[in-house]
């Protein structure tokens, strides 16, 4: 029997099945769209808090609430504690199982004394009653000889930290889309100013317009259109507050509360585009959680083709019982009573008409799989940093040339009333020109709201500070499930967060 136990402890460092290293993906040297500009550092973005580049307290105080209560990442972390404990499990696996048994039983047999009827034991019809006493331990242990065991545990560390990539990802997307909703809150907030502002003057027109009517300067026709002008401008206005109101709504649901509870003023100040730096595209692999996910699942998916290789091999079992046993409780403890086993069973698959091989060819092919969505996942990765990039770029020109055209159309715009007001030139002059300066600068606040929404959205494509770094080690996450554990559930008030 010791000679088996030695043999056991030779073979229980050996693990089969292929070791895991991370397939190579095509990374370019720099981004095309990043244009010649050198980089700047990126210290620049502070890691954790990306949206303080805004300098917008509000916005601030709103980010920091998603980690609180918005219930997609809640649900993402859910699911890595349960990633954890699924590692605990399979840990459990390395030791013995040990069960303790105790009984006591008291029965009747249905016989009688010698064919006749009177019952054995004289306790009355039906049989003689009888006492039995019994406590037993029972110890088994399946060593993990060929590394069944050590792959399945290195799969499910590897599907944690795919987990735990899968919650930072979770709450990029969500303060990505908070911050762009904010963004987007805020350029509403200007543009009900500039149509506020802009009504204001219509209305002012509208009184001189009807002033000259009145002394027979203008036409009826003149008061109409300055009429409608106005109107049509207050009715735009008051349509900002629909959007306005929606972006609202968007936003407390990200930060876990009922919209009826969340209110965000309107604000007069106007911010800027930030200028955020791109970096080398290599940093992207290490700096982007979706990437780093599906990295670790391509590590998760080649320890599961050493599992499937450990079902070739045969499986040894150890296993010993102890106890005692008696008819009457005074003699249980005794000498007599005492009873014990010990003993190892081997057991292997000799044919199964071809099921492990097409469990391995299975598992090859889910590696296989893995690594396509890990290169397409680094594809994409790329095509988002561009795809802003880009935007961040030509919007800027774009703005520029627009900042032209309101300039122009402004001073065209102050021209043509004065003009009016001196009689030289008809109202429709005027109504032109002030149409023409209020949609250019609508354009512009509409390409500045592009502007901030792709700013906010590059950092998110950039990973948004996050760090392959701030992945859970296989340590941690095969020591805190079982530290933590508990078989009683928290309070009801804590399960709802």
């Amino acid at each position: 029997m010791w000679v088996i136990g030695v043999a056991v402890m030779l073979i229980s460092g050996c693990t089969v099945g292929p070791d895991y290293t991370r397939p190579s993906t095509p990374v370019p040297a720099l981004y095309k769209e990043a244009g010649w500009k050198i980089g700047e550092p990126l210290d620049a973005i502070d890691r954790g808090v990306w949206w303080s580049v805004y300098n917008d307290p509000v916005l601030d105080g709103l980010e920091r609430q998603i980690d609180v209560s918005n219930q997609n990442l809640a649900a993402a972390e859910a699911a890595f504690r349960q990633a954890e404990f699924i590692v605990a499990q399979t840990r459990a696996q390395f030791f013995p199982i040990a069960s303790i048994d105790a009984s006591a039983q008291r029965s009747r047999g249905g016989g009688t004394a010698g064919g006749g009827t009177t019952p054995v034991g004289g306790g009355g019809a039906g049989g003689r009653i009888a006492n039995f006493f019994s406590t037993s331990t029972t110890a088994s242990w399946t060593p993990d000889l060929w590394g069944r065991v050590r792959r399945t545990v290195e799969s499910n560390v590897a599907s944690a930290q795919a987990s735990a990539g899968d919650v930072a990802s979770a709450r990029l997307a969500a303060q990505g889309a908070l911050a762009s909703d904010y963004l987007q809150l805020r350029v509403a907030d200007e543009l009900k100013r500039l149509l506020d502002a802009t009504a204001k003057a219509y209305a002012e027109s509208l009184r001189i317009t009807r002033n000259q009517y009145a002394s027979g300067i203008a036409s009826e026709a003149d008061v109409a259109q300055a009429e409608t002008q106005l109107r049509s401008t207050e009715a735009q206005a008051i349509a900002v507050g629909a959007t306005r109101a929606q972006l609202e709504h968007a936003i407390a649901v990200l930060i876990g509360r009922p919209p009826a509870e969340l209110s965000i003023p309107p604000s007069d100040v106007v911010t800027e585009v930030p200028v955020v730096p791109a970096g080398l595209p290599s940093a992207l692999l290490e700096r982007r959680p979706a990437i780093a996910a599906t990295e670790r699942q391509m590590a998760a998916a080649n320890a599961q083709i050493g599992v499937a290789v450990a079902a070739f091999f045969p499986t040894i079992t150890l296993s010993a019982d102890y106890g005692v046993m008696a008819l009457q409780i005074a003699k249980l403890f005794t000498d007599q009573a005492r009873f014990w086993a010990f003993g190892s069973s081997l057991a292997e698959t000799v044919f199964d008409a071809g099921a492990c091989g097409a469990v391995v060819g299975e598992a090859r092919a889910s590696f296989d799989l893995t690594i396509a969505n890990y290169r397409q996942t680094v594809l994409t990765a790329f095509q988002q940093v561009e795809d802003q990039l880009a935007a961040l770029r030509i919007l800027a020109d774009q703005a520029e040339a627009e900042a032209a055209a309101v300039k122009s159309a402004r001073e065209a715009e102050r021209i043509i009333n004065n003009q009016w007001l001196a009689g030289t030139v008809a109202y429709t002059s005027v109504v032109v020109a002030q149409a023409t300066a209020l949609a250019n600068e609508e354009t512009a606040l509409n390409i500045r709201q592009s502007r901030l929404v792709a700013s906010a959205a590059l950092i998110q494509a950039l990973g948004g500070g996050w760090d392959a770094s701030q992945l859970p080690s296989r340590e941690r996450i095969e020591e805190e499930a079982p530290l933590n554990f508990s078989p009683f559930p928290p309070p009801a008030e804590v399960r709802t967060h």
